[in-house]
């Protein structure tokens, strides 16, 4: 019997199949397969999205050496890339400040660079080299324990759409200025900011992450914006700048975003939202907010009320409402002013297309069975609404129940559920 040759089919696939299968291995396997056969000893050489992490590298309990390892690995990688790199990521706990970091970023500034993403390691933070502004192409920049300073030659990236910032020192006159100059930017995420007060100027924004301690924030030109999630943290001296506040807060906020459709707040946002001079009737309307999720609202406080009354009576789309109550308030309000609902609820509100309520960490005061019972005489399309007591008042759960059987439904199909976790 004759020997019949075994034919290379995979090798023998056209190039950018065989591109695409790299693409999908882990860089360092891509590498590894140089040693197939000479037809790949260079197939991954072309490779234009190179992402590296702690996996590159073998382990051992020499962190020096583990460190050597990737710097070499890296380094070693890109000496040999062919062509333009699209998209380059180190995700690594091993590598902080080390100078050929500043060289692989030169190298890429050089190589048609699309897409950036830098996560090191605890430790001294990584100082970003000015070569990175030279990345004009850059449509995706994220960071993550750095600082920089834009050089003052800096017009922008004008290609840039997604911005990513996290644990990021960079002064707030900066970071204005960088977002004000990427002109297609639409999806901006900022996290763990300490006392910066921001103004947001992006004109083609649609999605928007804040989380950190704010002094101030002003959306001044987003009036494409879609979806926002914003978590704020307050200290004593924040707290005491927010009293002293004049201006509107809720519309320097929200006072610019007829398109949004999706609002998350967490923790002290309707906090923030009421301070400062209460607007009148509002002048803009959500036709398109679907969905509003706030947490930690203070139903002791009439002014954050107003804000959450103010945000679901001006949005006609809506169709999920999640409330969160604050863990803080106490069951037992004295003389509570149940006027209020009657002076500031409208007359004829109706909630159209209000399907879905979810009702957490509620303590059966007063004012929060009001605005309960407000949702669900003014819902005729209400499904499901669920209600979670909070943990300080298993004592209330039972009179909470019994009140909430008594409120009038406008939608007769709405089931509620009580729900004692």
């Amino acid at each position: 019997m004759e020997d019949t040759e075994v034919r290379d089919l995979i090798s023998d696939l056209p190039q950018s199949i065989l591109e695409s299968i790299l693409s999908r291995l882990p860089i360092r396997d891509a590498v590894s397969s140089s040693i197939l056969s000479t037809k790949w000893r260079y197939r991954w050489t072309t490779l234009t999205h190179l992402v590296f992490d702690d996996n590159c590298v073998k382990t051992c309990n020499d962190r020096a050496l583990l460190e050597g390892n990737l710097i070499s690995f890296i380094t070693r990688t890109l000496f040999l890339h062919q062509g333009p790199i699209h998209k380059f990521q180190l995700s690594t706990s091993y590598l902080q400040c080390c100078p050929e970091i500043d060289q692989w970023l030169l190298f890429l500034s050089r190589s048609g660079i699309k897409e950036l993403v830098l996560e090191l390691g605890e430790g001294e933070w990584f100082r970003i080299p000015s070569c990175l502004f030279n990345c004009k192409k850059l449509t995706r920049l994220e960071l993550c324990r750095c600082e920089f300073e834009p050089p003052p030659s800096f017009k922008g990236f004008l290609y840039l759409k997604s911005l990513n910032l996290y644990q990021v020192l960079v002064g707030p006159e900066a970071i204005e200025s960088l977002i004000s100059s990427c002109p297609v930017l639409e999806n901006l995420s900022l996290s763990y900011f300490d006392s910066l007060a921001l103004t947001v100027r992006a004109p083609n924004l649609k999605y928007l992450c804040l989380e950190g301690e704010f002094t101030d924030i002003c959306l001044e030109n987003t009036p494409q914006l879609l979806a926002m999630s914003v978590a704020m943290y307050m200290t004593e001296d924040t707290a005491e700048h927010f009293e002293q506040s004049s201006s509107c807060n809720f519309m320097k906020f929200l006072g610019g975003v007829p398109l949004l459709e999706r609002l998350i707040g967490h923790i002290y946002f309707t906090k923030y939202l009421s301070v400062g001079n209460r607007p009148g009737k509002l002048q803009i309307t959500y036709s398109h907010l679907r969905v509003i999720e706030l947490y930690q609202v203070s139903f002791e406080d009439m002014k954050e009320i107003l804000v959450v009354l103010r945000l679901i009576t001006n949005a006609p789309s809506l169709t999920e409402l999640k409330i969160s109550g604050s863990s803080h308030t106490s069951a037992a309000t004295e003389s509570p002013d149940l006027a209020f609902w009657a002076k500031e609820c409208p007359k004829d509100c109706t909630f159209k297309q209000l399907k879905c309520v979810t009702m957490t960490d509620m303590s059966g005061v007063p004012h929060e069975m009001e605005f309960i019972k407000f949702l669900l005489a003014n819902s005729p399309m209400l499904e499901e609404m669920s209600i979670s007591p909070c943990v300080y008042v298993m004592d209330c759960r039972m009179n909470m129940l019994i009140e909430l059987l008594k409120f009038r439904r406008a939608s007769g199909q709405a089931e509620i559920l009580f729900v004692q976790e």
